[in-house]
């Protein structure tokens, strides 16, 4: 089976090497140009090299993932029977790729997208494929779950064939209403903006806040390394798109939040967040 990946950041090589470590896919990597392709097609090799290095991989395991994941562009996607989608957490962005996707793509392919809050019916609207959310979670080669996201026109054949093929690919598929957030970031990313409020009052330290959550509630990251691993940035997306799909108050982004992603401080991805990284 042919999966196209378009966004070669974390979270779309993440994604691209979970298929490409599995047998009988092949992974095509696509971005905004095939030298940003290269660049996460080489992070997932040298991320394999040093598994391979600690003993946690074998160099046929990485040797595999090498043949099977593919730097390509965006119009090579034709022949994919699954295109999934993990680019910027943007309308604006993601609908014009949509459509340029459903262009292109082959009869019968489905279209997914990766988005962890936005509107799967928007997304797929007056388009001719089919389209379904399939969330993957960061780290995507070791996180299991995957959100499998039904908006108003996506059939149950394409829910089954998403959740087959995560299934297919070593994942736990949840099927999920369209909803603001869908389950899990609709819980989580309210907790994390909690944390970043409890940190503006200052109530606690950042780390004392994190040892607090790890130890008191028995999450194994503290709230506000979540966010920096998350990315800040898509931390104070997400929390805009509760508040602007539900108008409730409640999901109003903290000023701190909204004031270090003005920063350019987002955390794991740029060395400074809530945390500073090497």
């Amino acid at each position: 089976m042919i999966i196209g990946v378009v966004g070669a950041g974390t979270m779309g090589a993440g994604i691209a090497e979970v298929f490409a470590r599995t047998e009988g896919y092949t992974a095509k990597l696509a971005d905004i140009s095939r030298e940003h392709a290269e660049k996460g097609r080489n992070r997932v090799l040298a991320g394999l090299d040093k598994r391979v290095a600690k003993g946690s991989a074998t160099q046929a395991q990485r040797d595999a993932v090498a043949a099977s994941l593919v730097v390509a562009d965006v119009a090579e996607l034709g022949d994919a029977d699954l295109i999934v989608e993990a680019v910027l957490e943007t309308m604006t962005i993601k609908r014009p790729l949509f459509e340029q996707l459903d262009a292109l793509a082959k009869e019968g392919a489905i279209l997914a997208s990766n988005t962890s809050s936005l509107s799967i019916t928007e997304l797929a609207r007056g388009l001719g494929h089919a389209v379904g959310g399939m969330h993957f979670f960061n780290p995507a080669p070791v996180m299991k779950l995957v959100e499998v996201t039904a908006g108003a026109s996506t059939t149950e054949e394409t829910v089954a064939t998403i959740t087959q093929i995560a299934e297919a690919v070593g994942k736990t598929p949840v099927r999920v209403e369209e909803a603001a957030g869908f389950v899990v970031n609709r819980i989580l990313v309210p907790m994390i903006n909690e944390a970043v409020g409890v940190l503006a009052d200052g109530v606690a330290s950042a780390a004392d806040i994190d040892e607090a959550m790890k130890l008191g509630a028995n999450h194994p990251i503290g709230p506000l390394a979540l966010g920096d691993l998350i990315g800040l940035d898509v931390t104070l997306a997400i929390m805009e798109v509760l508040q602007a799909e539900t108008g409730d108050p409640k999901y109003r982004a903290h000023p701190l939040l909204r004031k270090y992603v003005r920063a350019g401080w987002l955390g794991r991805k740029t060395g400074r967040g809530f945390f500073q990284y090497a």
